[in-house]
């Protein structure tokens, strides 16, 4: 087997996996007329099974997870937009994509937020110790506290974190729900956060 050939196996396995995915989702399925390009429906399925696993991505990401070309990416994105599978938000300089209909204006700011590293670490670790200070975010974080301040800046414009008594997180209950449901893609801290979630939800009566 030549390397290219391993790269192209490589490709079409991840693919397989998420179109898998895809088919099996209700908000991933659709259907094309039969004379649809296999290749291409495999590819436009993997797109739609990815995001239902990692909402919130960004074009690269998908392009790259997903062992796609740009212009390849584009044209199956746009095709699932046209159907309504998914939709794209701005954030920042990103555009990000997500399932039709899935989440709220405030859960594609979290998610936006959630797949950057710090400020996924700052909205994890409130999660964990609400009465977490600036200070206690640097530390655990290991960045310098202007960097916390940029962040913390970013993270109340965005209507997730208020500053008017410390540091608090907007919604926490939201937040948490959206790293519990897709921990597999934020990584080891997700996961094991959301292993001992009930230890951070309070139960009104």
């Amino acid at each position: 087997m030549t390397p290219s050939d391993g790269v192209d196996d490589d490709k079409r396995a991840t693919l397989r996996r998420f179109a898998a995915l895809g088919a099996a989702t209700p908000i991933a399925g659709f259907s094309e007329s039969a004379s649809a390009d296999a290749g291409e429906s495999d590819a436009r399925d993997a797109i739609a099974g990815y995001l239902s696993t990692t909402p919130g991505a960004h074009f690269s990401k998908i392009r790259d997870d997903l062992q796609l070309g740009t212009g390849e990416t584009q044209h199956h994105l746009r095709r699932l937009e046209d159907l309504g599978v998914i939709e794209r938000y701005r954030d920042g300089d990103y555009k990000r994509f997500v399932p039709t209909g899935r989440f709220d204006e405030f859960e594609k700011q979290a998610l936006g937020y959630l797949r950057r590293d710090t400020p996924r670490g700052m909205l994890m670790t409130l999660l964990s110790d609400p009465n977490a200070s600036a200070g206690d975010l640097a530390d655990a974080l290991d960045v310098s506290a202007p960097t916390v301040s940029k962040y913390a800046n970013e993270l109340e414009e965005a209507g997730l974190l208020s500053r008017e008594d410390g540091y608090a997180l907007e919604q926490p209950e939201t937040v948490l729900l959206l790293v519990v449901r897709h921990a597999d893609s934020f990584g080891e801290r997700a996961i094991e956060l959301a292993q001992n979630a009930d230890q951070f939800l309070e139960y009104n009566g």
